[in-house]
């Protein structure tokens, strides 16, 4: 069975929008959590610097969130509720494991 792979997202969000980031985010992580593939997510903020934030979403493959999710339907509506707050927008990275390493 192939090992999962985690999205890594460093969002940077506009300065003094954080508040609406959250609020958007809370409505749009149930867009990406119904999709094929799907494992879990969470989202951290920054301490160090206010702004920013770290998006970790587990898939079952690279290819349920850069073919199923970006690819979707769904993947419209989470690009109109967060894509606005990113300055500059995130790059995105996908990550699997190291073999002989806990996960």
């Amino acid at each position: 069975m192939p090992q999962p792979i985690l999205e890594v997202a460093v969002l940077n969000v506009i300065p003094g929008q954080n508040a609406e980031f959250e609020a958007a985010f809370r409505v749009a992580q149930n867009i990406i959590s119904g999709m094929d593939g799907y494992i879990n997510h969470t989202l951290k903020h920054c301490l160090e610097r206010p702004g920013e934030y770290v998006l970790l979403v587990w898939w079952t493959t690279l290819e349920a969130h850069t073919v199923g999710f970006r690819g979707s339907p769904q993947y419209a509506q989470w690009r109109a509720l967060l894509h606005h707050f990113y300055d500059p927008f995130p790059t995105v990275l996908h990550y699997g494991e190291v073999e002989g390493v806990p996960a």
